[in-house]
């Protein structure tokens, strides 16, 4: 979803020499590979997005993989980036690095204040090692290497796997097939209480040019709207953008994950730089291109 975002800016933007590959293609996990890749393409700028990601269930059943992939996929790329030379390099993490009970908003400041959420601690640890391995190399080999931490995305090529989802585009299918079959309900996970920010993937890839050629500070920044809704408000804004007219049961028994993660992006907004997408619209836009890519998204 974000690799493909980054891909359709830069071709808007005018680049015509864009080097990437699927995971089928390259294996990231294989130092060797990606080494081999580095030494071969020689790329300039590096977007570090690949990562493995799921929802709770994910991060809580495959804790091991989520550890490990995300651990080898960011040493061999950030450590090839800088053995071949490469201009820049931007790593993009993710907000659940931040402590499960931190103060909100969420500053770039708060990270390594507390304890982390137990469902996705693996993925957060991962991704904090990611963070510290640019810092590291940026001190030690002056490499220009940034990190950026986006908030909770959506949007074009999510992954809508019921298995490993996140909350967005599980809600989205799980909503479609109960209006196709005419299911009466629709179970939702965890009380609906917990409140969560939404980016379009459209706008974080504008956000990732945008550091990319404006930023080159060694402190890591926010990528978010700094808005956020409740779980039950977005299911019920997920449901009017399906049509589906049935009603929804929560099942309490599930968990919840952190209360809140709000960003603080007041850093990124001083820089100049803003979401444009409204939540509701891009809602609706997900699910129109979930239409049109269906047989693709549920296989």
């Amino acid at each position: 979803m974000v690799g493909s975002a980054i891909v359709r800016k830069l071709e808007a933007d005018g680049h015509e020499t864009i080097i990437t590959r699927t995971s089928s293609e390259l294996d990231l996990r294989n130092q060797e590979a990606v080494a081999s890749f580095f030494d071969t393409e020689r790329p300039d700028y590096v977007f570090l997005a690949a990562a493995k990601v799921g929802g709770i269930l994910a991060n809580n059943i495959y804790r091991a993989e989520f550890l490990y992939d995300n651990l080898m996929i960011e040493a061999n790329i950030i450590h090839s980036a800088y053995k071949s030379g490469v201009t820049k390099l931007l790593f993009l993490g993710s907000s659940c690095i931040y402590p499960k009970m931190a103060e909100q908003p969420l500053k770039e400041e708060y990270l390594l204040s507390g304890f982390l959420e137990p469902t996705n601690e693996p993925y957060a640890i991962a991704k904090i090692a990611g963070i510290k391995l640019c810092e590291a190399y940026r001190s030690q080999y002056g490499a220009n290497f940034i990190s950026a931490m986006p908030t909770n995305l959506y949007g074009p090529n999510d992954n809508y796997n019921l298995q490993g989802s996140h909350v967005l585009p599980a809600l989205i299918r799980k909503f479609h097939e109960a209006k196709i079959n005419d299911q009466p309900t629709v179970e939702v996970w965890g009380t609906g209480s917990p409140r969560r920010e939404f980016l379009h993937a459209d706008d974080l890839a504008d956000a990732c040019v945008y550091l990319m050629n404006s930023y080159d500070g060694e402190q890591f920044v926010n990528i978010g709207t700094g808005e956020d809704v409740t779980i039950r408000e977005l299911a019920e804004m997920v449901q009017k953008a399906v049509g589906y007219e049935g009603e929804l049961r929560w099942d309490s028994s599930k968990p919840d994950g952190t209360p809140r993660k709000l960003m603080d992006v007041s850093r990124l907004h001083a820089m100049g730089w803003k979401h444009t997408t409204d939540l509701g619209d891009g809602i609706e836009r997900t699910y129109q291109d979930f239409l049109a890519n269906e047989v693709l998204y549920v296989e």
